[in-house]
């Protein structure tokens, strides 16, 4: 196992020490989730937790329903405990972005839902300003290429995500997303607004004020709450 994967192990595998008996759990998208999810299986096997779990793509519906984890949507939920998700960036604030695989959009509808929030990520994912990681933003296909041109004519940078095959990637409801090679991205809050008034944007990879404390894999395992951070 190299460094990176053994530090998504190691805050995934956290994470799952974090979930009690009678918990509805929000269970994220990703390479690391995927640790969180394998070792809370474990958990609920070993110990008899009676835990329920809402997915936020149907890669994490299959993987969850594969290890015997119960099931609800989001709607079938009273509200969610807790949350686990990665992240591809977070920032000194503890705001990201998020979305390389495809499910912002229910990651967003399920992290809004929940009482709590908290990121498992590697340490290649900790950055003091956010903006390398590309900015995806869920486009309805309809009238997505006058999209792209604005973003362009914005000097954003804008590509359509796109499968091995050349095909436009479809996101799990049925949308595209236009990533935005921004490199740094000076007023996160500024660019979210004028993402949410442009119309045909379904929703955008900027998760601000959304995670209550991140974990971060490492030699060391570090945890960030969010009231001990100083928003710059």
């Amino acid at each position: 196992m190299d460094r990176i994967t053994e530090q998504k192990r190691q805050a995934g595998e956290y994470a799952a020490s974090l979930i009690t008996d009678g918990m509805i759990v929000g269970l994220g998208t990703g390479s690391t989730v995927k640790f969180f999810i394998e070792k809370l299986a474990e958990r609920i096997n070993r110990e008899g937790l009676d835990i329920v779990g809402v997915t936020t793509s149907r890669q994490t519906l299959s993987l969850a329903k594969g290890w015997g984890i119960k099931l609800k949507s989001v709607d079938e939920v009273p509200a969610i405990d807790l949350t686990i998700d990665g992240a591809d960036e977070v920032d000194a604030n503890l705001d990201g972005i998020k979305g390389g695989g495809a499910a912002l959009l229910f990651e967003k509808i399920v992290a809004l839902n929940s009482k709590r929030n908290i990121w498992i990520v590697d340490q290649s994912k900790y950055h003091e300003q956010l903006g390398q990681f590309p900015l995806p933003v869920e486009v309805v296909p309809y009238g997505s290429h006058q999209l792209l041109k604005r973003f362009e004519a914005a000097d954003m940078a804008p590509t359509f995500r796109r499968l091995p095959d050349g095909q436009r990637l479809t996101t799990d409801a049925g949308n595209y997303i236009i990533d935005l090679h921004l490199e740094v991205i000076e007023h996160p809050q500024a660019l979210a607004y004028y993402l949410e008034q442009t119309i045909g944007v379904v929703e955008h990879g900027l998760f601000l004020n959304v995670a209550d404390a991140v974990i971060i894999g490492g030699e060391k395992l570090v945890i960030i709450e969010r009231e001990n951070v100083e928003n710059h």
